[in-house]
């Protein structure tokens, strides 16, 4: 009877082990999938940055066109 305590005993150990190591692989396969996100995410913001720059420029460069049409439709 002990022998069959103690085999059990060592089958779930050795499925504690198990699990723990499939647990750690997947922990960093999250945490690499969430690296990948962040470089994403960062890249977006700075396209976003970028865009935003180029809008503001094109915003003046239109007003400073109009101010020029309104000159020249005044004359």
């Amino acid at each position: 009877m002990n022998d069959k305590i103690i085999k059990k005993l060592i089958d779930h150990d050795e499925e504690f082990v198990r699990v723990r190591d499939e647990m750690k692989q997947y922990h960093n396969e999250v945490l690499d999938r969430l690296d990948s996100i962040m470089v994403i995410v960062q890249r977006l913001d700075q396209e976003r940055l970028f865009t935003f720059e180029i809008v503001k420029r094109m915003q003046k460069d239109i007003e400073n066109q109009q101010k020029e049409i309104n000159k020249v439709s005044i004359k």
